[in-house]
């Protein structure tokens, strides 16, 4: 097997494993210089508690991708299981956004919020790391607003949004 087979198969297997592993899910909101722009994440991690930090990654520094990163702050929401379909129209290019019957608001200082998610973490990037195609962002978060106390969060396997219940009930 050569150098480049090696790397694909490498490649495809670390894409299989990861599809297995589960994660929550979470949406990202700002302002872009063209307006609001908002995606969904399965890649929110904390960095550290003190100082407050977290991370995430975006597959490209286009579309939605590139204007968070463009926006002076964002806010990162955590998904419940009763906003599969909210998760589904910011997965999806050209699905409606940020429309009333998905229950947005406006924060004092700008950003979409989403006060239905189980917490939402305002937050300003304080680092960007090209990663191959992706760009790893690491982010001071500023604000922590509590949500939707108790809800249980929406998770995603293996390209698809389940509910916490349907994993427990497993």
């Amino acid at each position: 097997m050569t150098d480049t087979a090696a790397q694909i198969e490498t490649t495809d297997r670390f894409k299989n494993a990861f599809r297995l592993h589960p994660a929550g899910v979470a949406l990202v909101s700002g302002v872009a210089p063209d307006g609001p722009v908002g995606l969904t994440l399965s890649s929110v991690a904390s960095v550290s508690a003190d100082p407050p930090v977290l991370s995430f990654s975006v597959t490209r520094a286009t579309g939605s991708a590139g204007g968070i990163l463009s926006a002076p702050s964002f806010v990162v929401h955590f998904l419940t299981s009763g906003q599969r379909e909210v998760a589904e129209a910011f997965a999806r290019t050209g699905a409606p956004r940020f429309t009333e019957a998905q229950g947005w608001e406006t924060l004092p200082t700008g950003e979409p919020y989403l006060p239905s998610a189980s917490v939402a973490l305002r937050c300003v990037a304080r680092e960007v790391h090209p990663v191959g195609p992706s760009n790893l962002i690491l982010a001071d978060v500023l604000e922590v607003l509590p949500g939707a106390d108790g809800a249980a969060p929406l998770l995603y396997q293996d390209r698809r949004f389940l509910s916490w219940d349907s994993v427990v009930e497993a």
